[in-house]
C-alpha cells in the first residue's frame, strides 16, 4: 500500500519560507514523478510543482515559479517543496502526490495516483 507522509508545514510571515517534506514508501519511489498541489478554502485543488522521477527536470504552475523550488531524495524516498517570498495566496492545504505520468502531464488531479493527507501552510500579512 502506497503512503504519502508530508511534514513541515506551519504559520508563518510574508516574505518568508518554509520547506515541506514527503516521505514515501509501498512504491519504487525512484520511478515515478512526484509532485506537490495545493487546496485553499473554497478552492479546487490545484497543481504547484512536479519533480521528475530522475529529479532532472522539474514544473512549476506560473503563480510559484522563482519562488518555491522542488527536489527528491531517492535514497531517502523523499521529496521536498522549498517555499520562499511566501505570499499570503500561498495560505492552503499542501498535498504531496505520486504519478506515473511525466511532470508535463501531472498538471492535474486526474493524473495523480496517489494522495498525502495534507500539511496545512499559513501565510499572514
Amino acid at each position: 500500500q502506497v503512503q504519502l507522509v508530508e511534514s513541515g508545514g506551519g504559520l508563518v510571515q510574508a516574505g518568508g519560507s518554509l520547506r515541506l517534506s514527503c516521505v514515501a514508501s509501498g512504491r519504487t519511489f525512484s520511478t515515478y514523478t512526484m509532485g506537490w498541489f495545493r487546496q485553499a478554502p473554497g478552492k479546487e485543488r490545484e497543481f504547484v510543482a512536479a519533480v521528475r522521477w530522475s529529479g532532472s527536470s522539474t514544473y512549476f504552475a506560473p503563480s510559484v515559479k522563482g519562488r518555491f523550488t522542488i527536489s527528491r531524495d531517492n535514497a531517502k524516498n523523499t521529496v521536498y517543496l522549498q517555499m520562499n517570498s511566501l505570499r499570503p495566496e500561498d495560505t492552503a492545504v499542501y498535498y504531496c502526490a505520486t504519478s506515473h505520468w511525466d511532470i508535463g502531464q501531472v498538471t492535474t488531479t486526474l493524473k495523480v495516483d496517489y494522495w498525502g493527507q495534507g500539511t496545512q501552510v499559513t501565510v499572514s500579512s
